[in-house]
């Protein structure tokens, strides 16, 4: 396997099997859009009535967040850089944990729709305002990426044409999204995450039967020197290390989790605030599982092609084509698995974008449409969510045009959450963490983060580092015979000679040092700076002279200890506690009568409970 050859082609059942995922998708949402009496109002389009429960959300979840970039990117980043890539597995557990004990009781409590609401109860409009303009920039650019990478796929694997790759999933997603609302998208994501793990499960296998065993390749990767888990090097020039990773990678994927309405709008949909929790602690199950499977697709992409490098040897144009071209390499002789995987790259990309389409239309509605025109009916509030849905959808189209001018999909999409999300996680956290934080330090802090981030992420992507920052691996094109290249070749120059070039290109101390900062730590820096020079502002400016709304902040009663009330002296509150009764503190703001009874019953109980038996 190690020298070029001749790869598989697209057969029919490959189409007929992606077609498939494809027809029942847009099944699913025909199917919510009428299903018990359709979206009759805003709250069921947007939140789904807030009757959703702990494991499709959480499925949901994990769908929207491993998308086409993480199918295509992760195993190409751990070809590439080696499988440190998989010290994540520890920050999604900080992420999980931070979003559920500090973010997710506080938007839930409110019962809000859109999460820039909060900024708006705890500051005022203008901040409102601004968070919302952030968040549509940054989810349309991103999406635009994610619309971009499976199209790759596509036209790396069938020829078929890149950009009718990048309508047709444009298309396919706004329409069950702007067909069944909230539900259609979580459960269009309960069945793609399904496919997702069965294309990478079909490569895996196939890989551990071509190359012998797990054994071989993971011998292969060791020598390679892919198994490089630990690399402790405190540097933050230097792009993935043990504390870039841990550090910046808690900052990056917590303005994803803790505040990104894309993410927060599925668990506080959720019936009970138990179930929100619950949803964020079974998807990083889920994370965790589709880590393990892009990274060992990774070594598997190592193993098979250590001696003959396609990417050096131009059999493909860019990194995030290896991963179609192992496929239709191993999987040439089993008709219909190229297919499986496309529909797992493609399903990716479906789960993430029909989300951020939902999260737009929710944002737009909730924050630009219903405060300035207070007229309009929950059944016109239905009809103009489907609008801004359908209209979403389009802009994300046009803005993968954006997309295909950037570099590494990976990098390029966290980047994008880096420079915004930072500034914007850090104006949430000084809103829930700070009491004294006022409107004035909450913008200027904002605007501060926001310029800081945009200055250190545009100029990386002006000024690339060079190798010895991001420290690729070699890869080898010794064993290449190459008999047929003439569908592969490409005018992309040769990554050594590129580093090469790189380096004679007379860079500044700028360029060598801010620019070369790990793109992991844009979010980070956002952050801090978001924080710290708000806290300084409204200090400055008499924040500690003000009164705050107590539930707009974090208090002792949100955290996982007090879900469950316990008491030595009494028999009935064990019984509760053996129960997993969620409601000892009441969540206000909760606008669901299906569940209401849920809470009234706890404090009757609660009423009752000397000598009473349930």
């Amino acid at each position: 396997m190690s020298s070029a050859r001749s790869i598989g082609s697209f057969t029919v059942w490959d189409y007929v099997v992606f077609a498939a995922m494809l027809l029942i998708s847009a099944v699913i949402g025909i199917y919510y859009a009428f299903a018990g009496g359709g979206q009759q109002t805003s709250k069921d389009f947007l939140m789904g009535g807030r009757s959703m429960s702990a494991v499709p959300v959480a499925l949901s979840l994990t769908a929207s967040f491993m998308s086409a970039v993480t199918v295509l990117g992760t195993p190409s980043e751990v070809y590439r850089f080696g499988a440190m890539f998989t010290v994540f597995a520890f920050t999604y557990a900080l992420v999980v944990l931070v979003s559920a004990e500090i973010f997710l009781p506080v938007f839930y409590r409110l019962g809000i729709t859109s999460t820039y609401e909060y900024l708006e109860l705890r500051f005022n409009k203008v901040v409102r305002l601004l968070g919302t303009i952030l968040f549509i920039i940054q989810t349309v650019l991103y999406t635009g990426i994610v619309i971009y990478a499976p199209a790759l796929a596509l036209n790396q694997v069938t020829g078929f044409d890149l950009w009718g790759a990048v309508v047709a999933t444009g298309i396919v997603c706004t329409f069950y999204c702007t067909l069944g609302g909230l539900k259609a998208v979580v459960w269009t994501d309960v069945f793609q995450v399904g496919i997702m793990v069965a294309g990478f499960s079909s490569v895996i296998i196939r890989a551990v039967v071509v190359q012998g065993g797990i054994g071989p390749i993971l011998n292969d990767s060791y020598y390679g020197g892919r198994l490089n888990f630990w690399d402790f090097n405190p540097n933050p020039l230097q792009r993935h290390s043990f504390w870039t990773i841990i550090i910046g990678g808690t900052f990056t994927w917590t303005g994803i989790y803790g505040v990104n309405q894309s993410q927060v709008q599925r668990y506080i949909a959720c019936k009970t605030r138990f179930h929100a929790k619950m949803s964020l602690f079974v998807n990083l199950l889920g994370l965790w599982a589709i880590l393990a499977c892009a990274v060992l697709c990774g070594l598997a992409l190592f193993s098979i092609y250590k001696d003959c490098d396609p990417w050096t040897a131009k059999l493909v144009s860019a990194p995030d084509q290896l991963m179609p071209y192992l496929v239709l390499d191993i999987l040439q002789d089993y008709p219909g698995l190229p297919g499986l995987f496309v529909a797992c790259a493609y399903s990716g990309t479906l789960s993430t974008v029909s989300s951020s389409i939902n999260a737009l239309a929710a944002v737009t509605v909730e924050d630009l449409i219903k405060p300035y025109f207070k007229s309009l009916n929950e059944k016109k509030l239905s009809w103009i969510s489907k609008g801004m849905s359908l209209l979403y959808g389009v802009v994300c189209i046009a803005m993968a045009a954006l997309a295909s001018l950037m570099g590494a999909l990976l990098q390029a999409a966290l980047s994008i959450f880096g420079m915004v999300g930072g500034p914007l996680l850090g104006l949430f956290s000084l809103g829930i963490l700070f009491p004294f934080a006022n409107s004035i330090g909450a913008i200027v802090g904002l605007l501060a983060g926001f310029i800081i981030s945009l200055w250190v992420g545009i100029g990386a992507q002006l000024y690339p580092p060079l190798p010895e920052r991001s420290l690729p691996l070699n890869l080898s094109t010794a064993g290449c015979i190459i008999n047929d290249t003439s569908n592969w070749t490409s005018s992309t120059p040769n990554p050594v000679t590129t580093s090469m070039q790189n380096e004679n290109n007379g860079r500044t101390a700028l360029a060598d040092n801010w620019y070369s900062l790990s793109y992991l730590y844009f979010s980070t820096i956002g952050t801090l700076f978001a924080v710290a020079i708000g806290v300084i502002v409204s200090l400055l400016t008499g924040g500690a002279k003000q009164n705050v709304n107590r539930d707009c902040l974090i208090s002792k009663q949100d955290f996982s200890c007090n879900i469950f009330t316990w008491s030595k002296d009494d028999k009935m509150e064990k019984i509760e506690v053996l129960k997993w009764n969620p409601y000892p503190v009441t969540d206000h703001g909760t606008d669901n009568p299906a569940f209401n009874h849920v809470e009234m019953d706890f404090k009757e109980k609660k009423g009752k409970a000397n000598g009473v038996h349930i």
